[in-house]
């Protein structure tokens, strides 16, 4: 299954919301991947087994489910990358974060969730099968739903001079 949907950062309407700097957005993003406890909810514990300037392997657990995942940084691109690795009963599965700028401040970040292979498979399951589309449209609302609360952490953790 894919998924991609975009959040505006800095809203010209919106009065009420601080507007974030490109640098403070790319740096909340890398903070969600170097600390990902502050953003996922239900995460029991997190360790992060390499660090390098290309991004970080991580080992996380949810309960008893044990999980691995790399994420890589593009700068030039201003992309957070995460491939996570699930147990073998599980499919993987590539999150994409990439900030867009279409003019001057007027900044976004585009979320693109890409299930391990099979989504034209998975797609047409869901097209026949109204459970498997029911299910698939929460994951979707789940994705979005996380992706709004991590931008409205930046926002705090940017209004408390942490980014």
């Amino acid at each position: 299954m894919q998924f991609d949907h975009l959040i505006e950062i800095n809203e010209p309407l919106n009065p009420m919301l601080d507007w974030l700097s490109r640098e403070q957005l790319w740096r909340g993003l890398q903070l969600r991947a170097e600390d990902p406890m502050q953003f996922v909810l239900a995460l029991d514990d997190c360790r992060i087994l390499s660090r390098g300037a290309q991004g970080v392997q991580r080992e996380f657990r949810f309960g008893s489910l044990l999980i691995r995942d790399q994420v890589l940084y593009d700068r030039e691109r201003s992309t957070v990358r995460y491939c996570t690795e699930f147990p073998p009963e599980l499919a993987g599965s590539l999150l994409s974060m990439a900030i867009e700028e279409p003019e001057p401040g007027r900044l976004f970040v585009r979320f693109v969730y890409d299930d391990d292979g099979c989504a034209a498979q998975q797609e047409l399951l869901a097209a026949n099968d109204p459970q498997t589309a029911a299910y698939q449209q929460m994951r979707r609302a789940a994705w979005e739903q996380a992706d709004v609360d991590t931008i409205r952490n930046l926002r705090r953790l940017a209004s408390q001079g942490d980014l």
